[in-house]
């Protein structure tokens, strides 16, 4: 996509200032161009989390600055930009830190933070979990700020932010997002440190005023081995039909598993891809497949809206980030009965719970139908809980995998889905397993211990 002159030179500012690296430059730049949507620069550089709107602010400024200077010596925009220099080092700092045309601010006392010192608290506060390998970062008022490493929840050494947690966290947020978090007391959001990488936050009200969970994404989506999966889920990206779910409790990795099913087939198929998350964690650039992004809030006003419309947009592939409720369950069934692949995450502990919390949704009277619709449509169940090893300096995937064919389709046709479990036990030869067997095999292999492994199974006589 051959951009406007004053997009171009904006893009080339930001990587010059080392906000942007090029890769990310032209991942924003084919997005914006993608469907023919040709949609201004600036605005997909926010949608897609590399550039917060202060930051992009700053760009405006620095180009017009630029602009000006060019004029002045009679150049046009297209002349090369200047070598880095210590104006241009300066200049990067404070758009990292707190972009805006003012000097930086002076260290903040312990008693008080200034708006910029906040956004430099919090940037070393990710960059220090990102360095440890943290799965979370917890900022809660009125207490230690803790990361989260292998499942445990630890506090982070030289952190002690307690009493600046609220000031810490509304400098993160727009206009728009407090606006929301006043309204609504809690907010989504993907939060972006250029150099640094994609944070999927979570800020809420409490008792002791405002708290904030951050969730590193990596900047590019995982493979199946990289996650400790097996091969046999690829098979997952062959179908072109029907219903996938990925499912667990919160934090066991079904955002990244769901992720890497998606990376297979923007490497294999020549497919339009629709997502609707919220938020927006792993960005996805277009390789064989077309994949289009939507985020709740930002994009589109809700799970079931974007679905709605969805069916009008000619996807081959929908990706729901979360099945919430009984509109957004009855949309994606539509849709995977009407010949789209519609994968999705849901929070059940394992297959059979999976199955009858899609039909409980439902009210009596409409269920018969909708057990013959997702005996039809349903083609596979990924349930997976994420391990402690032995050693501690890891987690390792405990699975449970349903592939559905015509027998488990007439269990649940005749609501017999808890004879699924016999299924799963003999069935290991067609890439199924029991979680307490998955589990089994771990403890097996001296990768998790028995006692954790009788924690998570369903049946702890069997590590007894």
């Amino acid at each position: 996509m051959n951009l406007p002159p004053d997009q171009a030179l904006l893009g080339r500012l930001a990587v010059h200032f080392k906000l942007l690296s090029q890769d990310q430059l032209n991942t924003a730049i084919r997005t914006a161009g993608q469907a023919g949507a040709h949609r201004p620069l600036p605005d997909v550089l926010r949608e897609l989390g590399l550039l917060t709107p202060k930051q992009i602010e700053w760009l405006f400024s620095a180009q017009q600055q630029y602009l000006a200077k060019q004029r002045a010596a009679g150049q046009g925009a297209a002349a090369e930009l200047p070598v880095a220099s210590p104006t241009s080092q300066r200049a990067t700092a404070v758009a990292r830190e707190a972009p805006s045309t003012e000097p930086a601010p002076r260290p903040a006392t312990s008693s008080s933070l200034r708006p910029a010192a906040a956004a430099g608290a919090l940037q070393r506060i990710l960059a220090r979990a990102v360095e440890l390998r943290a799965s979370d970062v917890h900022l809660h008022t009125g207490a230690p700020i803790q990361v989260r490493i292998h499942g445990k929840l630890l506090p982070l050494e030289g952190e002690d932010g307690s009493e600046q947690v609220e000031k810490i966290l509304l400098e993160a947020l727009t206009a728009e997002q407090r606006k929301h978090l006043d309204e609504h007391l809690d907010l989504d959001f993907a939060y972006s440190i250029p150099g640094l990488g994609r944070f999927r936050a979570n800020v809420f009200r409490q008792q002791r005023g405002l708290d904030g969970v951050f969730r590193p994404i990596p900047p590019s989506p995982p493979t199946l081995a990289e996650l400790g999966l097996p091969d046999s889920l690829a098979r997952l990206t062959s179908y072109h039909q029907g219903l996938v779910l990925v499912t667990g409790p919160a934090g066991c990795g079904k955002s990244s598993t769901l992720a890497a099913l998606v990376s297979l087939i923007n490497e294999e198929r020549p497919d339009h891809v629709l997502t609707v998350e919220d938020p927006i964690e792993y960005v996805h650039t277009s390789k064989r497949a077309v994949i289009n992004q939507r985020q709740v809030v930002n994009q589109t006003a809700s799970f079931a809206s974007a679905l709605r419309a969805a069916l009008r947009e000619d996807p081959d592939v929908i990706v729901i980030g979360e099945l919430r409720d009984l509109e957004t369950v009855s949309l994606a069934i539509t849709a995977a009965e009407t010949g789209h692949l519609v994968m999705a995450t849901l929070h059940t502990n394992n297959t059979i719970r999976t199955v009858n919390r899609i039909l409980d949704v439902f009210p009596p009277k409409q269920q018969p139908q909708i057990r013959a619709m997702v005996s039809e449509s349903l083609r596979a169940i990924i349930s997976q809980r994420l391990i402690p090893s032995v050693d501690g300096t890891r987690r390792v995937p405990a699975l449970e995998i349903l592939f559905v064919k015509p027998a488990i389709s007439n269990l649940i046709r005749e609501q017999k889905t808890f004879q699924i479990r016999s299924i799963l036990q003999t069935a290991r030869s067609e890439g199924m397993i029991l979680l307490d067997d998955s589990l089994a095999d771990l403890v097996k292999a001296g990768a998790i211990s028995k006692e954790v492994a009788r924690r998570q199974c369903e049946d702890p006589k069997r590590f007894g």
